[in-house]
């Protein structure tokens, strides 16, 4: 595992504004390269702040939208149309403003979905989804995404891999149901840490005052059962995207000077 990149932005609005230019960045490189990109998004107040920003960049539409792949890396197992949904507040944030090609967006089930309430039945069909669409040059079960971003939380957990909570330790399957999420709502679908550690680069993102303690712990060497964050990186690069008041705790000699 290489180390972590950190760029820290002298507030969240830069941040969202600079994340935004840079995932565009990396999205038309992908799709030079390989004709198409994914990525996968996450919720939260940096994520959704992210895409507002992108969607009103003049430069997105620089992106091919109907030659890229969208996933999610968790889900609050909620309706469909339910406004906590990570899913709903995408498509207000973004993706109801720009030409996906709706065979190429995948949402995690909702609880009134073919699943009915059963979050497990509705993660395995999530696994099935994602090893259908991984090929021969990926790295098992899943696409190798191109970016794969994740907020971090208070108490250090990503996606919904809560500290010490049964998801962060799994090894072997690559979707899981969480019962008991200590956030709510309690149950929930996430990407497990060997589904994340599949992406070419995992972007993580951190902005505010309450995010300080999780990003100086999870940089710090901590362990991944006890700070999720702590394990997830990717293929390739793992970039930690903070504000100065995300990176207040952390010593100073760990990252650059702010950037714009």
């Amino acid at each position: 595992m290489r180390a972590p990149q950190l760029v820290v932005h002298h507030d969240k609005e830069l941040m969202a504004q600079a994340a935004a230019a840079r995932l565009i960045t990396k999205l038309v490189d992908a799709q030079a390269t390989r004709g198409s990109a994914s990525v996968v998004l996450t919720g939260g107040r940096n994520g959704n702040g992210l895409l507002a920003a992108l969607a009103s960049s003049s430069a997105r539409d620089a992106v091919d939208w109907s030659r890229l792949d969208l996933w999610w890396g968790d889900e609050r197992f909620l309706p469909a149309g339910d406004p906590e949904r990570n899913y709903t507040q995408a498509c207000e944030a973004l993706l109801d403003s720009v030409p996906l090609d709706p065979a190429r967006v995948h949402a995690m089930p909702a609880s009134d979905g073919r699943f009915g309430d059963d979050a497990d039945a509705a993660a395995a069909a999530y696994a099935e989804e994602l090893a259908l669409a991984s090929g021969s040059e990926d790295h098992g079960p899943v696409p190798t995404f191109d970016v794969l971003m994740l907020g971090v939380g208070p108490d250090t957990h990503v996606a919904s891999l809560f500290p010490e909570l049964p998801a962060v330790r799994e090894t072997d399957r690559m979707v899981v149901g969480v019962h008991g999420a200590p956030k709510p709502p309690p149950t929930r679908i996430t990407l497990t840490l060997p589904a994340i550690r599949a992406a070419r680069e995992v972007w993580l993102l951190a902005a505010g005052e309450d995010k300080a303690k999780a990003a100086a712990i999870a940089l710090s060497g901590a362990g991944e059962i006890q700070a999720p964050a702590a394990g997830a990186y990717g293929r390739r690069r793992t970039l930690w995207l903070l504000d100065d008041a995300a990176a207040s705790q952390l010593p100073r000699a760990l990252y650059p000077p702010a950037s714009p």
